[in-house]
């Protein structure tokens, strides 16, 4: 066992982001045969990720805020501290924090056969697809 040594907040670049954006790598592999990361990922208010997908899927763990995640139907879904979303391998998707509030999130994903393809970074999303126009989740969906 040994314990991890921390390593510097990175912003995250422009090209994959919109707004300000950190991320903490909490885990990442040892060993060959080791696919997983996890980072701890911070969103200033209305900030969102380019869409995007993952070559084994992602999960997302909501920490603190409001976090949006929207898909190329136009759902989007909002999410609480202690809720957790999964998205499944190929599915195109953004993250982002509701306007208003920063928003923190714990991301969880495998590394791909092809490293390259572990993430796949698309377009920027647009504010009319940020906004959006079917929302689910929200307060009623926070378990009390």
């Amino acid at each position: 066992m040994n314990i991890e040594p921390a390593g510097p907040t990175i912003k995250n670049p422009p090209e994959q982001f919109a707004g300000d954006v950190w991320v903490d790598m909490i885990a990442t592999p040892h060993e060959a045969d080791q696919r997983m990361s996890v980072a701890l990922v911070r969103f200033a208010p209305g900030a969102r990720t380019a869409w995007h997908s993952h070559a084994r899927g992602q999960y997302l763990r909501v920490t603190q805020g409001i976090a949006r995640f929207g898909t190329r139907d136009g759902r989007i879904i909002e999410l609480h501290p202690g809720q957790t979303l999964y998205t499944p391998p190929g599915e195109d998707h953004w993250h982002a924090a509701a306007a208003g509030t920063f928003m923190e999130h714990i991301a969880m994903l495998e590394s791909g056969d092809d490293p390259a393809s572990t993430t796949v970074w698309k377009e920027h999303v647009t504010d009319t697809e940020y906004q959006g126009n079917d929302v689910e989740g929200g307060a009623a969906a926070v378990p009390r």
